[in-house]
């Protein structure tokens, strides 16, 4: 079976049980409630204790209830036994799903020597509202203003509706939308514990819905729905310029309740004429500004019966946008952590300053008790500056200031509603009473995304620089990556996601997050092909004009390309490939006829060293280079995608085109010397790992960027796209010792020097804060940024020695090669793929003389473990000779090097010293 030699099947049969099949997703989550997807996608895990255990064959079952599929009857559908070894995205082949059902499913697999697992845990998926005449449901909101008098933050409006439920509920959804942010309530609590709902989409083509289950929530009688709007991205000042309402300028409510009774009746409430409206003790909140509150206007009960409601208005209709309503497809923004204060003093302002020890992105509880009418206001930064101030000349035009106004009725706890902000320090004025360690509570806030990555070092600078990128990713990854979470900005920026993406990868389960994102780039995407710099694009535009910038807008190829290596997403590969032709085509029109891409506004490798003026936010390296380097570079991916997806001419077509680029390249940047370029670190880069150079100059272009990085006392010199590349480049051409002290490097500039400096998370820039203390321009000086952090990639595949096989996307294959260097002695990495928990981890025993790695290879997935300056005969696995260890498959010299070919299971190296 599958090509297995019969005495390895029998030997497992004998000595370990079968496989069992855990983990089941729908998609890309568990037990989703309301997906709109026809055809979902089916994933599982196979848990074995075997060695080499790769599945043969699978069986899924699915039912419209649980008792049904426990006995197996009345099935929507069966599968049968399909022998196949697919566990990831396999798709459901039942009849079409139809909307508000809750499909059970249920899946078992049989291993190459026969042995079935049992059935596994019944897990289950609820189709949202599917067909066009699902909802009925109104758009409702706060009569009209006057014209211009929404032209600043206003008081958030409560819209209420009461209803009666004369028999028991056996089941209730939710299924809510808003223009503008919502909180929802029924009877006194508030639905879910979902965040900044429902989320930031191109509002103009898709508005996302959210379903919550509210059976528990409702009572026999009198109920209450409650929901409160903020202007959010919607209606909120948002982006560089000061612009507000640039979605629309009327907040707006969609809501429905589906019942059903015990008795079998189904019922509806739905937002319409008949609900009611007042504004709150919510004045006024804004995502840069903050929020203001004032509790004494605070309506006890609103959102329960009994309450009287009769000095309320009567809402207005608002009409509909005319973007779909689409389900959300990635992980809510939820509460991810709570920070306390390491520290709190008195600054020189007079404020007292609340240290929470780390920069995250989020807001402060404040716990509180005073005489009504007091206003304690709270600002937000970053650092502090050299007089123990807090910071803020970088936040630019963003307040970042939360005002609340005491009820005084004992004592009281205030958190925002609508607002978010980027910071380490709280500066709070207005205090009633001296300060405690349970004044200020940080609430960090993120995406929920699954931590998948881990990586340990033997070095304490760079695990403290694994924790800075980690923290950088989840400050930014707040429903889209944006740039940064403190100035007025805050915005999808495409160069930023994309030379992160495989980072990003690593730390953390993106796969939906990065799907939803990615409609949104199609969707903005110009009918000329050009992306724009940031989405969802709020800044308008046209094809030129805020867009069509190379590095940025090839966001829309390789992000795509990377999270179909890292997850093994053909579909997504498959949804976005319109999109990603239509930008190479395009870039390919702006290119001149000898194929160099020269005219238009390039950021080129932005924030890289300028050898004239450090401050300049520029790049050294040519933007006609860098432009034609990053056409080719997609070019070729578009040609790798063609041909996963079966579109033979398409890839030979743009192959082709790749080559000729290549060609047009070399003439007019690269010397017979090897030379390339302005003699850059980035020149190197992008053309070394872009595959741009001839074979024979590939070696030569590597000593030649090796020896730039040694002659700066191996310092780097990179902007945002040469970063990325900069140590794999070195790496891959014979200079790995290079790269491992340019990584330790603590000097300025370094992946280190900012964490001499205190952070906590990725800056902007490399000098955010100089070496004489004295800060970069505030007009662009973040201090949570996490573009530089994409050297995490390089670090969990040559430390932690964690790689994916590209001829087997998904971690089918993955690669384990850890390249001890720089002193290290020791490393662990781990990663969560979609089949199970991949790890290497790696130390030096004996004073060095003796290399030690233990890797585990998750059940029907399989690894090439590299062993550098090693021999066949003095590695052991398991304390044996390698060719009489089960699950090694096969075992070679490969130059200096061993290379062994493992199916699944856990495995224990030891290379002794030459």
């Amino acid at each position: 079976m599958l090509g297995y030699p019969v005495v390895i099947i029998a030997s497992l049969t004998a000595r370990a049980p079968g496989p069992t099949a855990l983990g089941l997703r729908v998609e890309y989550l568990t037990n989703p409630i309301g997906i709109d997807v026809v055809r979902p996608r089916l994933s599982w895990r196979i848990a074995s204790t075997a060695r080499n255990t790769m599945q043969a064959a699978y069986q899924l079952q699915v039912a419209t209830s649980e008792a049904n599929l426990t006995r197996g009857a009345n099935l929507v559908w069966d599968s049968g036994n399909v022998v196949s070894d697919a566990s990831v995205f396999v798709d459901y082949g039942g009849p079409p799903t139809a909307s508000r059902t809750r499909y059970y499913w249920r899946v078992r697999v049989w291993d190459a020597s026969g042995r079935a697992s049992p059935w596994s845990s019944p897990a289950f998926w609820e189709t949202g509202l599917i067909q066009p005449g699902d909802w009925t449901a109104q758009w409702i909101g706060p009569p009209p203003k006057p014209t211009g008098a929404d032209s600043l933050p206003s008081p958030s409006p409560l819209l209420r509706r009461a209803f009666r439920l004369d028999d028991r509920v056996r089941s209730a959804r939710l299924y809510v939308t808003s223009l503008g942010l919502y909180e929802i309530y029924l009877n006194g609590q508030r639905v879910g514990d979902q965040l900044f709902t429902p989320g930031w989409t191109s509002y103009r083509r898709r508005l996302q819905y959210q379903t919550y289950d509210v059976t528990a929530l409702l009572v026999p009688g009198a109920n209450v729905v409650g929901a409160m709007l903020g202007d959010g991205w919607y209606r909120g000042q948002l982006g560089f310029f000061g612009q507000r309402n640039l979605y629309g300028r009327r907040l707006a409510l969609r809501a429905q309740i589906e019942i059903r009774y015990a008795s079998g009746r189904t019922e509806r409430v739905v937002s319409d004429s008949g609900w009611k409206t007042t504004v709150g003790p919510l004045l006024a909140s804004d995502l840069y500004g903050g929020e203001t509150y004032d509790a004494r206007r605070e309506l006890s009960g609103w959102t329960a019966a009994p309450y009287d409601d009769g000095h309320w208005s009567a809402v207005g209709l608002v009409d509909a946008p005319p973007s779909a309503l689409v389900a959300s497809l990635s992980p809510p923004v939820r509460r991810v952590r709570e920070l306390h204060p390491v520290d709190i003093r008195r600054a020189p302002s007079g404020e007292m300053l609340f240290d929470l020890g780390q920069n995250f992105t989020g807001w402060a509880r404040l716990s509180v008790q005073g005489p009504a009418g007091t206003t304690v206001t709270l600002r937000f930064g970053e650092v502090l500056d050299r007089e123990g101030n807090l910071y803020t000349a970088n936040l630019r035009a963003a307040a970042q200031t939360d005002r609340y106004t005491l009820s005084g009725k004992g004592r009281e706890v205030y958190e925002p509603h609508f607002t978010f902000h980027g910071f380490r320090y709280v500066a709070v004025a207005g205090l009633p009473a001296p300060a405690d360690s349970a004044t200020i509570t940080g609430i960090a806030v993120s995406s929920d995304l699954a931590q998948t990555g881990s990586l340990i070092t033997s070095d304490s600078l760079l695990n403290q620089l694994q924790r800075n990128i980690v923290w950088g990713q989840r400050s930014n990854f707040l429903d889209v990556p944006t740039d940064c979470p403190q100035r007025d900005e805050r915005l999808g920026w495409t160069g930023d996601a994309q030379v992160f993406a495989r980072t990003a990868a690593f730390n953390m389960d993106v796969a939906g997050f990065f799907a939803k994102w990615l409609f949104d780039v199609a969707a903005d995407q110009d009918p000329s092909g050009s992306v724009p710099w940031v989405i969802p694009n709020p800044l308008g535009g046209d094809s030129t004009r805020f867009a069509g910038t190379a590095g940025w807008s090839d966001v829309a190829v390789i992000v795509p390309w990377t999270m179909y290596l890292t997850y093994g997403d053909r579909r997504m590969l498959e949804r976005q490939y319109p999109s990603m032709r239509a930008w190479v085509d395009y870039a390919r029109r702006r290119a001149g006829p000898d194929l160099i891409w020269r005219p238009g506004w390039q950021f080129g490798d932005w924030l890289a060293l300028h050898s004239d003026d450090p401050s300049y936010p520029g790049a050294t390296t040519g933007t006609d280079l860098i432009a034609t380097a990053f056409l080719a570079h997609s070019t070729d991916l578009v040609s790798r995608t063609a041909a996963v997806l079966g579109r033979d001419q398409d890839a030979a077509e743009y192959r082709a085109r790749f080559r000729a680029i290549r060609e047009a390249f070399n003439r007019e940047f690269v010397s017979m010397s090897g030379r390339v370029g302005e003699n850059t670190q980035t020149a190197y880069s992008l053309a070394i790992a872009f595959d741009l150079l001839p074979d024979s100059l590939v070696s030569v272009a590597g000593g030649r960027l090796a020896q730039d990085v040694e002659a700066r006392d191996h310092h780097l010199t990179t902007g945002f796209l040469g970063t990325p590349y900069l140590l794999h480049v070195l790496g891959a051409t014979g200079h790995l010792a290079t790269a491992f002290q340019l990584l330790t490097q603590r000097t300025y500039p370094s992946w280190l020097y900012p964490i001499t400096r205190g952070a906590t998370t990725m800056w902007e820039r490399w000098d955010g804060i100089r070496p004489d203390s004295s800060f970069e321009d505030p007009g662009m000086n973040s201090f949570n940024h996490y573009a530089f952090g994409a050297v995490g990639d390089w670090m969990y595949q040559n430390i932690g020695g964690i790689d994916v096989d590209p001829a087997a996307p998904g971690y089918r294959r993955s690669r384990i090669a850890p390249r001890p260097g720089a002193g290290l002695t020791s490393a662990s990495a781990s990663l969560e793929t979609a089949y199970g928990t991949l790890q290497s981890a790696w130390k030096l025993d004996g004073g060095g003389q003796r290399f030690v790695l233990e890797v585990t290879v998750p059940a029907n997935t399989s690894a090439e473990v590299t062993l550098w300056d090693a021999s066949v005969d003095r590695v052991r696995e398991g304390g044996a000779p390698l060719n009489a260890r089960d699950g090694v498959r096969a075992a070679r010299q490969r130059g200096t090097n061993v290379v062994v070919e493992v199916g699944s299971g856990r495995y224990n190296f030891t290379v002794a010293a030459r």
